[in-house]
């Protein structure tokens, strides 16, 4: 564990006693593309009312995990649930998180901390140092991540991915639809661009190496994703 991992920039005042909020984003499962922001610790989250986050996910349990301050840190308890928790795909029971820390309860995955606090995060950085998959994750800001090519997915999904005919666009748009359609796809294409120019290839593990500031950029693309797909969803 790293101590002082989390920055209380974002405080809220109760007594004398400063509390640290909490901002989590939903980028996979049912509720993908939900956003909380600035609860106030103590969070619990599960699938029953009651919860300061409930999620609709069958696969989490009535009260799952809870995330606490305790002095300057933020960290999460699983509630001995049925289906354990992870964090950055490492089961864990206790953990402490850092901003940019992927959680993942059920079929449901959220990313902890807002943009800026992640940014911030990153612009601290950490000495810069090689990591091993297996133990990507938990590791400072500044260390590589190398992501496996044989990674299971949801073999729809991968299907889906390997498809010769992609979803065709909507037909019929306004110039204004289709402008801002455009700008939408322009920005998304931009930041994958960047983070694929940059990417390392280790042939002799067919690995692939992103920095910590790479990989968090991929979830951050993924997560506006979530938002678009809610909004279009929900009008």
């Amino acid at each position: 564990m790293f101590a002082g991992c989390v920055n209380l920039r974002n405080v809220i005042v109760q007594g004398n006693l400063r509390m640290s909020t909490i901002t989590l984003r939903v980028l996979d499962g049912s509720d993908r593309g939900k956003v909380f922001e600035s609860i106030a610790a103590p969070v619990t989250i599960g699938r029953e009312e009651g919860n300061t986050i409930q999620l609709n996910d069958e696969r989490i349990s009535r009260f799952h995990l809870k995330i606490q301050q305790d002095h300057e840190d933020l960290v999460l308890t699983d509630l001995e649930s049925t289906n354990g928790s992870k964090v950055n795909n490492e089961e864990v029971q206790l953990r402490i998180l850092r901003h940019g820390d992927l959680i993942t309860l059920g079929r449901s995955t959220l990313i902890f901390g807002s943009r800026v606090e992640i940014n911030d995060r990153l612009d601290r950085g950490d000495p810069d140092r090689k990591v091993d998959s297996k133990e990507a994750g938990s590791r400072p800001s500044g260390e590589n991540v190398a992501v496996k090519s044989g990674r299971q997915e949801d073999p729809s999904c991968r299907k889906a991915l390997l498809a010769h005919s992609p979803p065709k666009l909507p037909d019929r748009l306004s110039p204004g639809q289709a402008a801002q359609l455009s700008e939408v796809v322009e920005f998304l294409h931009m930041h994958v661009r960047h983070v694929v120019s940059d990417v390392e290839l280790d042939k002799r593990k067919k690995n692939v190496e992103l920095t910590r500031e790479q990989w968090q950029k991929m979830i951050d693309v993924q997560a506006r994703l979530s938002e678009y797909l809610r909004r279009i969803s929900n009008p």
